[in-house]
């Protein structure tokens, strides 16, 4: 299902994030960041609320709105009952929907809005995403306390908080199409390693957005998938040739490998993962280099694995899903 618009635009983004994001390649895009993972707080979920709190506070400074001017607060998270990004848009006291595609969150959140504003019901949005090494890894593996080692397909989930205000008032940058995705069984079990769980789901994504649109991949400037990390941008490469003849070369990356110095920074094993990691590298490098018109047209596919420990432990595949947005600079 894909949708065009004709006057969605993105007016402002702010990031917050980790000491491992900060250290990055990127770091430099960030709006701010902090030097420990508890971010001043006394857990690693109240430390993810603050991120995001702090985030779309701060959106609001920077494109000197306040709270009232906000319509809708669309925001999702990893953590269960999507914690954080509730607590965090409390304090906002505006209308709020809570979204779940995983670590395509992001996207699903900035899609819905769209069609808002789009259709005239809404005028002006904030869309939310947060993810914290820290809590996700506490939830949906072990506590790093335990010391259990990972293959080098795991990927490393980012700490930080990212939000962006779309609204119907014309900017320099234009939502101008998006594609939500379908739930698609890649026959995997490896919760470690989520890049091949979820590449099959960004492949069909991409052929659905092209063929409804009626486009090739070299329309846009740049193609970047959400946290497939190191080995599965290459399985989505390798399966979307072999299946849909998409060749993605020159004008592709994944948000999880430019997130990090994956040579220097060994920790992150195969890059990063969590809805705040394509957030973080769109809202950062991307829309820098759009602002610059060195890109002109983007499109952003973030990946998530809808993965549940229990439905693992009872020897369930793990399954995936990818929404797809479009950017482009005027």
């Amino acid at each position: 299902m894909t949708f065009k618009y004709d006057k969605v635009y993105l007016n402002d983004t702010y990031t917050v994030v980790g000491p491992y994001e900060n250290k990055g390649p990127l770091g430099k895009y960030f709006d701010s960041n902090y030097e420990d993972l508890y971010c001043d707080a006394d857990s690693w979920e109240q430390a993810e609320v603050k991120l995001l709190e702090e985030s779309m506070k701060k959106v609001l400074r920077k494109n000197k709105k306040t709270k009232e001017d906000i319509d809708l607060v669309i925001s999702g998270d990893l953590l269960n009952q999507v914690t954080s990004s509730c607590y965090a848009t409390s304090k906002l006291e505006r209308p709020f929907l809570g979204v779940y595609s995983a670590c395509a969150s992001n996207v699903e959140g900035l899609i819905i809005a769209s069609n808002f504003i789009n259709s005239g019901l809404v005028k002006r949005c904030i869309c939310g995403t947060s993810s914290h090494n820290m809590s996700s890894e506490k939830q949906f593996r072990n506590p790093t306390e335990y010391g259990a080692p990972k293959p080098s397909t795991a990927t490393f989930t980012a700490t930080g908080g990212a939000s962006a205000i779309l609204s119907n008032e014309k900017s320099v940058i234009r939502v101008e199409s998006a594609t939500i995705g379908k739930i698609i069984d890649y026959n995997q079990k490896d919760a470690l390693n989520m890049g091949a769980v979820m590449a099959g789901a960004a492949a069909d994504t991409l052929k659905t957005h092209l063929e409804d649109l009626k486009r090739k991949e070299d329309y846009y400037d740049l193609i970047v998938t959400g946290d497939l990390g190191l080995y599965g941008k290459e399985i989505l490469k390798e399966y979307a040739m072999k299946e849909y003849k998409i060749n993605l070369s020159s004008n592709y990356n994944d948000c999880g490998v430019m997130l990090y110095d994956l040579k220097e920074q060994k920790e992150v094993l195969a890059g990063g993962s969590g809805p705040v990691c394509s957030a973080l590298v769109t809202y950062g490098f991307i829309l820098s280099e759009m602002k610059k018109k060195n890109l002109k047209k983007v499109l952003i596919i973030a990946t998530g694995a809808l993965f549940s420990p229990t439905m693992l432990y009872q020897k369930e595949n793990i399954l995936s899903i990818a929404h797809a947005i479009s950017l482009e600079a005027i």
